[in-house]
């Protein structure tokens, strides 16, 4: 354990080189300040979330606000994108590890998210290690060499950089502030912003950020008093920093144009986070709402999901920001022709509804689909940067048209509770191994992805949801079930850490109440 004087935090863990080059004095007062400052304030938003859960759960339906209608009938618009932010048509994400970084940044793609949040398994060491990583890659001093000899570096051109911190919900354990853990979302933020945002400036760019996982617009005003404050203790130009929300919980959808109003002079955007968006509903309305199918049928066409969608567009056009569509999480095969030419097909489609619909840009998971992606935006943007001058003003979203989760056709079966199953338990492995980002069947999961999983059979096990071929759920169902994927997962592996995952599955599925996240419970399994 490592002390540091009077005021400063507490440093608990070594994360080598990397922490003496991140964590130092200057640095960890910077963030012990945020934290000092606004810290209160985090805690009153994170009571408010649990105060409206329960009004949700008492079965009164969400609706836009009373309060701010002035705001959503106002003429106002954000400020204008940078340079390097005017042009996201499509935009890669991943951890801040140092290999995956160097190929998203030479990907192509216009924007590559560095990831501390749903794809990073919070180590410590990948805590640190990552801010070291960003430092690098914002100085283009970032290489790897692989065990194989094999060599990587920064290409000429690469893509802008935006980082995503951990949210508000989450606290760092290896930060101690007055003996309590410091939040996780202004340790990440502080820190790349203290080493990262003057070096940013000088190079003609800026301290870019994704932020997760925000549920009112007032969590969206702490930001953004968060921004103000930081840019003024480094002298920072107020309006340096720009930020994109990702519009990832169901609550934050009535709150679209408040969020872009509470951080106008930073604000740069609105991203569709549909697995976040997803397991929100699920979480929000899983004991009151609908008994909703398999994941699999849980597609961006179903209802729900386009009016969120149209109205997230048609809300940043309106404001003069840009809209960022989902992810597509297919990793191509290298083996499978035939499993890559329908997975691309499907890709395309996504990427073309997308676009259609007025979408500024998009997300991947994998280098090799930038270019898919890219050439689908490329035939509706040619030359053009973005297409905001699409207002979509004949889209007209109702409170009820957000929150009506019928899905036609909809079915839960017991494939689709084996298939949520071994998601899970395989995620939940490579993430208490450090690995937050895994490839499952062909795609990306992340966080998110595992999150959709664990919540949908939270609630089919606790509302004993009818299947398809007659019977219903039930805790002795899933335990069987959970044993059968268990026993044939064990059976190909090797150093694993399944018999922890299954145990943390079972808390998240078998307790009654709801587990806001499995990263707090998961969290307390980590170093």
């Amino acid at each position: 354990m490592a002390q540091h004087g009077a005021g400063r935090p507490e440093i608990i863990g070594d994360a080598g080189e990397a922490q003496r080059r991140v964590l130092t004095p200057e640095a960890l007062d910077f963030v012990a300040a945020l934290h000092e400052r606004f810290d209160a304030r985090r805690g009153q938003l994170l009571r408010a979330r649990l105060a409206r859960q329960e009004l949700l759960d008492a079965g009164i339906r969400p609706d836009f606000l009373v309060e701010t209608k002035a705001v959503r009938s106002g003429e106002w618009r954000v400020a204008p994108a940078p340079a390097d932010l005017d042009d996201r048509r499509v935009e890669i994400t991943g951890p801040v590890e140092r290999k995956m970084m160097i190929n998203a940044l030479n990907s192509g793609a216009k924007v590559f998210m560095a990831d501390f949040e749903d794809a990073l398994s919070p180590t410590w060491e990948n805590v640190v290690t990552g801010q070291a990583n960003c430092m690098d890659a914002v100085r283009r001093t970032i290489d790897f060499t692989s065990p194989e000899g094999k060599r990587y570096a920064l290409n000429e051109r690469v893509a802008t950089l935006v980082v995503r911190p951990r949210g508000w919900h989450l606290g760092e354990k290896h930060v101690l502030v007055d003996g309590a853990p410091i939040s996780a979302s202004l340790f990440d933020f502080g820190l790349y912003f203290f080493h990262n945002a003057r070096e940013l400036a000088a190079r003609g760019s800026g301290p870019y950020f994704y932020l997760p996982k925000l549920e009112s617009h007032l969590e969206a005003r702490l930001w953004n008093e968060v921004f103000l404050h930081a840019q003024e203790m480094l002298g920072v130009p107020r309006g340096t920093i720009r930020a994109t929300v990702l519009v990832e919980t169901i609550v934050a959808a009535f709150e679209m144009e408040e969020i872009l109003y509470e951080l106008r002079e930073h604000a740069a955007g609105l991203n569709a986070g549909r697995w976040d968006y997803l397991f929100s509903a699920i979480k929000k309305f899983g004991r009151t709402g609908p008994i909703f199918p398999d994941r699999g049928q849980l597609t961006m066409t179903v209802p729900f999901m386009r009016a969120y969608t149209e109205l997230l567009v048609r809300t940043c056009h309106r404001r003069g920001a840009h809209a960022i569509g989902g992810m597509a999480a297919f990793i191509p095969s290298r083996r499978d022709a035939a499993v890559n030419e329908t997975a691309l097909a499907k890709v395309r489609e996504d990427k073309l509804r997308e676009s259609r619909d007025g979408f500024d840009g998009t997300w991947v998971a994998h280098p090799d689909l930038v270019p898919v992606a890219g050439a689908v935006f490329d035939e509706v943007l040619g030359d053009r940067p973005n297409q905001k001058e699409r207002r979509r003003d004949e889209v007209q979203v109702t409170a009820r048209q957000l929150a009506d989760f019928t899905v036609p056709g909809g079915a839960t079966t017991e494939g689709g509770v084996r298939a949520n199953i071994d998601v899970a338990l395989q995620y939940l492995d490579a993430w208490l191994r450090g690995s937050g980002a895994v490839g499952i069947h062909n795609l990306m999961e992340d966080a998110a992805t595992a999150e959709i999983s664990r919540s949908q059979l939270w609630q089919w096990v606790q509302r004993e949801a009818p299947l398809a071929d007659g019977t219903r759920m039930s805790a002795e169902r899933y335990r069987a079930l959970r044993d059968e994927v268990l026993s044939s997962l064990e059976r190909g592996a090797g150093d694993s850490r399944l018999p922890e995952a299954a145990m943390l599955l079972d808390e998240l599925v078998l307790d009654e109440g709801f587990v806001e996240f499995l990263t707090l419970p998961g969290y307390r399994l980590l170093g």
